[in-house]
Order: structure tokens, then sequence, then C-alpha cells
């Protein structure tokens, strides 16, 4: 993937190789190497290790397939469409996942600092923008008054 970012200890990071393609297609061939299906062709081809969600698929009931999933990766497919917010809190919270979760699609710098704070620690930032330019956007807010999977206490109560 094109202008993948990544968090990692001490900061985010410019992902140069990323490993996964992701396949939008329910019905083109699978490329070499590792993909990232989209749900309902993954069901088909349980034995790939990444999926992704669209703003429809129900994230409950992912739990039986967490020990196998390496990735799962949620779409944006714009940035009108918040619905990969809730997918996200839920999965970390909720459901406690704690693999690679990955923002796909319509993904913008304004949007990573908030992403970041419902769980994502990858982001797969629209191909027409620049990587260099987004990784500004995680620095972005250094103070979130509400809770968040990074800071489960609210700001007063943190004081």
């Amino acid at each position: 993937m094109n202008n993948l970012l990544c968090l990692q200890e001490g900061g985010a990071r410019i992902v140069v190789d990323d490993p996964w393609t992701l396949v939008r297609d329910l019905e083109a061939p699978l490329p070499e190497g590792q993909v990232i299906l989209p749900l309902a062709r993954w069901l088909e081809n349980p034995q790939q290790n990444a999926i992704w969600l669209g703003p429809d698929d129900e994230v409950e009931g992912l739990e039986r397939w967490f020990g196998q999933l390496r990735l799962i990766a949620l779409d944006f497919p714009s940035f009108r469409d918040g619905r990969a917010y809730s997918q996200a809190y839920l999965l970390r919270t909720r459901l406690g996942w704690n693999g690679e979760l990955r923002a796909v699609g319509d993904v913008l710098r304004d949007q990573l600092s908030h992403m970041r704070q419902c769980g994502f620690d990858s982001f797969a930032v629209r191909e027409d923008k620049s990587a260099e330019d987004a990784l500004k956007g995680l620095a972005g807010m250094s103070v979130s008054y509400g809770r968040s999977v990074i800071e489960p206490r609210p700001l007063f109560r943190r004081r």
C-alpha cells in the first residue's frame, strides 16, 4: 500500500515496503503475497490472515478468528462516513482486539489523531495526499478531553 503510516514505540513512521495488498474486488484473482480480503470473500477463504470490513459489516462475532488474524482493516468510503470509528472502538475495547488495526479508504490528515484515539495503529493515507504531511496529523491534539482507547479516563478524572 502506498502512503502507509504506522504507529510504533516512540511515534509514527512511514512504511516503505508494506507486505499487504488490499483486495477490494470480490471476484478478481488473488495476487501473490499477503492479502487483505473483504469480509465476504475472507469467509470463503479463511486461511488468509487479514480482512477488511466495510461500514455495514458487523464486528461482533469476529472474536473466534482473532487467533488467526494479524490485521483488520476498516474502510472509510468517504471522509464524511465515520462508522469505522465506532467499529475500531468496539474492536479495541469491547472485543479486545490487539493486533494491527488499519484505516483504509478516504483517510486524510485531519482524521488521523481521532483515528488514533479510537484505536487505529496504521493508516493508509489516500494516495493523492502526502504521507510526510499526514505524519503531522498524528501529532494533532496533545490532550483529549473525552475518553478514548488510548486514555479511558476523561480529562476531569486525570487531575
